[in-house]
């Protein structure tokens, strides 16, 4: 059974190093460090020989030539199993390398950095770090490649109870994984690169997005797919995958999915506000100053949709709102905060997948990517992250809309914007009263929205995600009492739609701006 006898160390991130070095002396392991990983282990007692006393080259050009040897790559890249690879290293007395520990300069917190500059980036490129990690995991029956600190008491587990060596399916997991991590690293450069060329577009020749494994999910979809969750390397704080489970069952694809589009919808608001969603679509919202009395309203919207629906908050919530949560069964409650008695409360239905998101986004200004999967390819767009812009906002009628009616259909184009095409709001001040999504018509979607409704429509604002082709969505609503419109305008039709608003007395603003959600 073979043996690790001798192992290179080089390491930007320290973390549990000096541990992992430390026992792998104490197993008869010799090591070999470079710069800074080896005066760390010397200053620790822990026996170390400089890979520039071991090729007899020198460090140069600031660090940047290093490990690139033949003593070092000829060390990792010789099979031990080819008879001509032991004797070439015999010859040139190479001694062989059983195990390499390396992780890379930090590239991706140097250009996080917002004053990082072009050659600062430049200088914290790994290129020796790569290399080793790549000519070791090509030889992982060999050598075996820690990239990870988490897997250092792996390592020394396994040492311990198979006599020095490693288990196969450790070795080859250890060599996928060290792949993995440089060609995220690669991706991150190649991204940056994109970024810094002056006219060039935003989206890169070959679009690498770097991404991290989560967790495997239980299902997709559907019970018959499979899937797994995956953490963006640039996700911030208050995107929906840093939400942290407090308690409930695992999360499924879909209460991701439905969690993602109540936390996107419900942080487009500063005051205090409440959303239900049911399969990505809003089926109800409101604002009030009273939290409880918020999520009553959201949720009397559409009572029967939100049975089983996903909660969104964008306040702590108290246990008056817990409580009133809990009378109807939910999926999944996310907010920035829990009282500890509503955690009380919601502990009692230990089902329910209660999840705290760290922080809510200071702006929706964002400079992410949406990505959809088609047949054979991918499509990448910005994501919609504006609402309008203030001053493109017009009346097109001959009334303006008075104060209030201004300020609820702002609330309904809110959440028109969250809702899928066609999508049809109604909303009576800060409260939505009927929603309808997704039809292959605008006209079915304003007719679908009034059928939902709870309370009288008359009196309330209505908003639509992209302009009307047709008069007759217009002439529909003023039936229904339906006093003001928002809607992008844009249409070759819009003096007929203008028309129709101007004789049924209704207001009309355009956004200048469309938000489909396919």
């Amino acid at each position: 059974m073979p043996q690790i006898k001798r192992a290179l160390i080089s390491v930007s991130d320290k973390t549990g190093i000096v541990e992992f070095a430390q026992s792998l002396h104490a197993a008869g392991v010799e090591i070999l460090s470079t710069g800074g990983t080896a005066k760390l282990l010397l200053d620790a007692q822990v026996p170390a020989t400089m890979v520039s006393d071991y090729t007899g080259f020198p460090e140069m050009m600031d660090g940047r030539i290093k490990t690139l040897h033949p003593k070092i790559h000829g060390a990792i890249l010789g099979r031990r199993d080819v008879d001509s690879h032991m004797q070439a290293m015999q010859d040139h007395d190479i001694k062989p390398i059983d195990l390499v520990a390396i992780n890379l300069y930090p590239f991706e917190a140097t250009v996080a950095q917002p004053d990082c500059a072009l050659e600062d980036a430049v200088e914290n490129i790994d290129i020796g770090g790569p290399a080793m990690i790549r000519s070791a995991a090509k030889n992982f029956k060999d050598v075996a490649v820690v990239v990870n600190p988490e897997d250092y008491a792996t390592v020394l587990r396994e040492m311990k109870d198979n006599g020095g060596d490693l288990l196969p399916d450790t070795r080859f997991r250890l060599s996928r994984d060290a792949y993995a991590a440089t060609a995220r690293y690669d991706a991150l450069i190649a991204d940056y690169f994109s970024k810094q060329q002056n006219g060039a577009s935003a989206f890169s020749p070959v679009f690498q997005y770097p991404f991290a494994k989560i967790q495997d999910l239980r299902y997709g979809e559907n019970p018959h797919q499979s899937a797994a969750y995956y953490k963006d390397s640039r996700a911030l704080p208050s995107d929906i995958v840093s939400a942290r489970q407090i308690q409930g069952k695992e999360l499924s694809y879909n209460n991701i999915l439905d969690m993602n589009a109540a936390w996107e919808l419900v942080t487009e608001f500063k005051t205090c506000a409440a959303v239900v969603v049911k399969h990505s679509n809003p089926c109800g919202a409101a604002l009030d100053a009273d939290q409880l009395q918020a999520f009553v309203k959201a949720r009397e919207t559409d009572p029967v949709s939100a049975f089983g629906g996903v909660i969104g908050l964008n306040q702590s919530v108290s246990p008056e709102t817990a409580e009133e949560i809990l009378k109807n069964f939910v999926e999944v409650v996310v907010a920035p905060g829990f009282d500890p008695r509503a955690l009380e409360l919601f502990a009692a239905k230990k089902n329910v997948r209660v999840m705290e998101m760290p922080c809510v986004p200071e702006n929706k200004e964002s400079t992410s990517f949406e990505m959809k999967k088609v047949s054979g390819g991918l499509l990448v767009q910005s994501s919609d992250s504006k609402i309008y812009n203030s001053e493109d906002l017009k009346t097109a009628t001959k009334r303006e809309p008075t104060s209030e009616e201004m300020e609820s259909l702002r609330f309904a184009w809110t959440v028109a914007k969250h809702v899928k095409s066609n999508a049809i709001v109604y909303a009576k001040g800060y409260e939505i009263v009927g929603v309808g999504a997704g039809q292959m018509s605008r006209v079915d979607s304003a007719k679908i929205a009034i059928s939902k409704a709870q309370q009288p429509v008359a009196g309330s604002v209505m908003a639509s995600d992209a302009f009307f082709p047709f008069r007759d969505s217009i002439d529909a609503a003023a039936e229904n009492g339906i006093t003001a419109v928002i809607q992008p305008g844009g249409s070759i039709r819009d003096e007929e739609v203008i028309q129709a608003a101007d004789e049924n007395g209704m207001a009309m603003v355009f956004t200048g701006m469309r938000h489909f959600r396919h």
